[in-house]
């Protein structure tokens, strides 16, 4: 009898032992924590959003990565849920590249292009032989390309695309010399160089304002065949996920145009608005 009793106790105590674990299992599926990758810190927008989503039991985490090449990679290795830190033509070249099988879920801002100098107020003040920095990245550097272009410093073959490289200069008639770094690093080298291509987002995070700072903005034409709109993106498996769709929803919302046009001052430019 004593073994008996001594049985049913163990076995009482698996059972509640397993449907402890079934409740915290339960617990878990029920509050939805999503893995959002960003690059940078200039991340206010994103503070509306998490709190609007965990009102709905939702809980977002945005994993900060250091530079435009990692977080594609940490979404296809299941690292993180969702990225949103490039446009478009940046993804379609990354997976060009690299072969990702990841898909838009949504559109978000246009960061524009801006050309800075700490030595120039004006491009018109250029000198032969003088120094540009430019993103090293395909995209990003192509496009910088076409920002001179359209400001009358360069000339590219128009075969190029959105995408032409240094070898697709046909006209410089200042010799200008490119000097290709990563995007991030592009604010350091302006006291090195004449003048610099920076992101919207990386002068920001270096205390430049684009309206004010910037010797040439580049013009940002919203719409949804623009290359250049930034997007947030999902492995195409997940590309349906409805709980992802609810991150989309919850950026593209006034309170989050609200803070984009009041703490980014011009270098971000919300696509629904």
């Amino acid at each position: 009898m004593k073994a008996k009793k001594l049985l049913n106790i163990v076995l009482s105590g698996v059972l509640l032992l397993s449907l402890a674990g079934c409740g915290a299992q339960n617990a878990n599926e029920e509050n939805n924590v999503i893995k959002v990758g960003v690059v940078g810190e200039n991340t206010d927008q994103w503070e509306p959003v998490i709190k609007n989503l965990a009102e709905e039991g939702i809980t977002l985490e945005l994993v900060t990565f250091s530079d435009y090449s990692q977080p594609n990679q940490a979404l296809a290795d299941g690292e993180i849920d969702l990225n949103s830190f490039q446009h478009k033509a940046y993804l379609e070249q990354d997976i060009k590249d690299r072969g990702f099988d990841l898909s838009v879920i949504g559109e978000t801002i246009i960061a524009p292009l801006g050309i800075y100098s700490n030595k120039i107020a004006s491009l018109d003040e250029l000198k032969d032989g003088d120094s540009i920095a430019i993103p090293s990245d395909a995209t990003n550097g192509g496009r910088s390309l076409k920002v001179l272009e359209a400001a009358g410093v360069i000339k590219v073959d128009e075969a190029a695309g959105y995408t032409p490289t240094l070898s697709d200069i046909t006209e410089n008639p200042k010799n200008i010399k490119f000097v290709e770094v990563e995007a991030a690093q592009t604010p350091r080298l302006l006291d090195d160089v004449a003048a610099a291509l920076i992101n919207g987002g990386h002068a920001v995070d270096a205390g430049l304002n684009p309206d004010e700072d910037s010797i040439y903005l580049e013009e940002a034409n919203e719409g949804s065949d623009n290359p250049y709109i930034n997007v947030i993106v999902a492995r195409t498996e997940d590309k349906d996920n409805e709980t992802y769709k609810k991150v989309v929803d919850a950026y593209r919302s006034d309170e989050v145009a609200k803070v984009i046009e009041e703490v980014y001052k011009g270098a971000y430019i919300p696509t629904w608005k």
